[in-house]
């Protein structure tokens, strides 16, 4: 059994996940990122999301020693900690077609596996 900073750490993941998906439920095709203002503003906070669960999902992997993610090889979890420094180290080079894809194909998976994970620890 994991200890509370380990459950804390993944509800809090879960939920900046559920934001995402909230957030561009109406979005469409990448250029809903790209032709307003309004529409970069939540690019923008799109990546700040996948920022902060590529950066949780790097401390519960330390957190657990790396004996957690293991058991769901469904998600590469190498990928979405590397999503999270392709943003950070190399903002103004992030493709708004791999973010849109990302969110589409890629998030509501990791939303079914965390949710999972949550279950049965």
């Amino acid at each position: 059994m994991y200890d509370k900073k380990v459950l804390h750490l993944l509800d809090k993941i879960i939920e900046s996940v559920e934001v995402i998906l909230e957030r561009t439920e109406t979005v469409d095709s990448v250029n809903a990122f790209l032709d307003s203002s309004t529409g970069t503003l939540l690019l923008d906070g799109v990546c700040m999301k996948l920022i902060a669960v590529g950066e949780s999902i790097k401390n519960l992997d330390k957190l657990t020693t790396g004996g957690l993610l293991v058991h769901y090889p469904q998600i590469s979890w190498r990928e979405v900690m590397g999503m999270r420094d392709i943003i950070v180290h190399h903002y103004f080079e992030v493709d708004a077609d791999v973010i849109f894809n990302t969110v589409k194909e890629n998030i509501p998976v990791l939303l079914e596996i965390l949710k999972q994970i949550r279950k049965e620890i």
